[in-house]
């Protein structure tokens, strides 16, 4: 199976290959990276009809390449994503999607998640996909700008530990859902620090993926 990994931020990249070698080594990836996307809506504040033909680019080109699925790892262009789902034949997964759905099956239908991001969008992009998934659920949002900014400077270590100090705020919830690719790598540090059980969009994204390619094997 050919998997096209489409991507706003260069740091999505290795938490997402890390992911296939662990759950899905037989799987062949090609990374797409275009990241003028997330300063493009910082920039512009919202969503437009002009990000989302960009995206209809993006994903017909991986079609194009022979893609049997397609997983977008930006967090904060959900429309754009289902208006790709809509036009293609193929599963083409938000970086979110399996991850919502783990995390309230986790949790229950009336649980209390933490929600972390580090790119401020992503908490207003993702609270919708929650509501739809499970209306019950109750959200609390964590920002942690210092993560990004730490892993920006090539500090690996100082974006794990901002994450970790950042999701202390975050110790009465029932799970910890960690929002985007790149914050994936501060799981163990947040796990520790707050004692909760934290899911991740990689790994969450990788099995689905790999549920709807073959379903035969069960996996």
């Amino acid at each position: 199976m050919r998997i096209s990994l489409i991507h706003a931020m260069a740091p999505s990249i290795p938490p997402i290959v890390a992911a296939f070698q662990r759950l899905w080594p037989e799987a062949t990836l090609m990374n797409l990276l275009d990241d003028s996307l997330a300063p493009d809506l910082a920039r512009d504040g919202t969503l437009t009809p002009a990000m989302t033909e960009r995206f209809l680019g993006l994903a017909r080109y991986a079609r194009s390449t022979g893609a049997d699925g397609i997983l977008f790892t930006c967090s904060a262009f959900g429309p754009c994503i289902e208006a790709c789902a809509r036009e293609l034949p193929i599963p083409v997964l938000k970086p979110n999607e399996a991850m919502i759905e783990e995390t309230v099956a986790l949790t229950g239908p009336r649980g209390r998640i933490g929600l972390m991001a580090t790119f401020a969008p992503t908490l207003t992009s993702m609270p919708p996909e929650f509501a739809a998934a499970a209306p019950g659920v109750t959200l609390v949002n964590c920002l942690a700008e210092d993560a990004l900014a730490a892993l920006n400077a090539g500090s690996l270590d100082g974006h794990n530990a901002a994450a970790a100090r950042a999701a202390l705020a975050l110790t009465g919830c029932d799970a910890i859902a960690l929002a985007q690719f790149s914050l994936s790598q501060a799981a163990e540090a947040v796990a520790r620090a707050t004692g909760k059980t934290v899911l991740t969009t990689p790994d969450s994204a990788v099995r689905k993926l790999r549920r709807l390619l073959l379903p035969a094997t069960g996996a």
